[in-house]
C-alpha cells in the first residue's frame, strides 16, 4: 500500500523527527518548509539510509495561497498524499497591543490558515481513495486563553477544535485526523517566539519524544494525545473546576519572564 507522508515544518523539530519516523516504517516523503538547504540536506540523508523517495517543496506557509501551491506542485508530480501532518507553527511573546501586527497575521496564516488549506485539499483525495491519516500538532495551551500569547493561545485552540470536529466527519471513510497537544518541547520554537526566560521550557520535552507520541497516535486514529499525562489531567479535570479569573492569572505567570 501507498504510504507518503507531507510534512510541514520538515526542516527541524517535531517536523523533522516525524520525517525520521515516517521513513523508519519504508514511507515516502514530501518535505515541505521554507529553508530549500535543510530540506535538501535532510531528503539525502533519508534516501541514503531508508531507500525512501523524497519530495523537496520550499515554501512559506506564512503567504497567502502556500497550500494551493504545494498542492498544485504534488499534483503535478501525480503525489499521492496518504498521510499530512501538519506541523509547521510558531509563536510570539508580549502584550498584544503592542506587537507587531503583521507578526500576528503570519502566525494566524501558518497555524490557522495554511492548516486548513492543507487539510481540504488532501482530505478529499484520502476520502476518495478510503484511506488516509491526518496529524494536526496543537498543544496543550489550547485548552487555556494565553495572556502573552494571545494570538498563539487562540490559534491552537482553533487547531484543537477543529481538528476534532474534522475527525467525526471523517467517521467511516477510512480517513482519521488527530490533534497532537504536547506541552513544552525543546525545538527551536522558544527562540522564534522571543520566550527566553520562560520558566515553561525549564522542563521541555525533546522533539523526538513528542513527535513518536503524535506518530503513534495517527496511526492508531486516536482523537487527541498528550505526551504528558499529568497535564493532560490538568487541563481535562482541574482547569475546568477553577475560576475563570484565576485561570487567566496562572496563564499569564506561566508566561512571564
Amino acid at each position: 500500500m501507498a504510504n507518503t507522508a507531507l510534512i510541514t515544518g520538515a526542516s527541524g523539530g517535531i517536523g523533522l523527527e516525524l520525517a525520521h519516523l515516517h521513513a523508519q516504517q519504508g514511507g515516502d516523503l514530501v518535505l515541505v518548509a521554507r529553508s530549500q538547504d535543510k530540506l535538501d540536506a535532510l531528503a539525502k540523508e533519508l534516501e541514503v539510509k531508508h531507500s525512501i523517495k523524497t519530495t523537496v517543496i520550499s515554501e512559506d506557509l506564512s503567504q497567502p495561497g502556500a497550500a494551493q501551491r504545494i498542492f498544485d506542485k504534488t499534483s503535478a508530480l501525480n503525489i499521492e498524499v496518504d498521510v499530512l501532518i501538519n506541523n509547521a507553527g510558531f509563536g510570539g511573546h508580549g502584550v498584544f497591543y503592542q506587537r507587531d501586527m503583521v507578526a500576528d497575521q503570519q502566525m494566524v496564516q501558518v497555524n490557522i490558515t495554511a492548516l486548513t488549506d492543507l487539510t481540504h485539499l488532501y482530505s478529499k483525495g484520502m476520502v476518495a481513495r478510503q484511506r488516509g491519516r491526518i496529524l494536526n500538532v496543537s498543544s496543550t495551551v489550547s485548552f487555556l486563553p494565553g495572556p502573552l500569547q494571545a494570538v498563539y493561545y487562540a490559534s491552537k485552540a482553533y487547531v484543537t477544535s477543529y481538528t476534532q470536529a474534522v475527525a467525526e466527519e471523517l467517521s467511516g471513510t477510512g480517513v482519521t485526523a488527530t490533534a497532537l497537544c504536547p506541552g513544552a518541547v525543546n525545538t527551536g520554537f522558544v527562540a522564534a517566539g522571543n520566550l527566553e526566560g520562560v520558566d515553561v521550557w525549564k522542563n521541555a520535552r525533546s522533539a523526538k519524544s513528542v513527535a513518536e507520541c503524535g506518530y503513534k497516535a495517527m496511526q492508531k486514529g486516536q482523537l487527541v494525545a498528550f505526551n504528558e499525562r499529568k497535564l493532560q489531567f490538568l487541563l481535562n479535570w482541574i482547569t475546568p473546576l477553577l475560576p475563570r479569573k484565576m485561570v487567566l492569572k496562572l496563564s499569564r505567570q506561566s508566561m512571564e519572564k
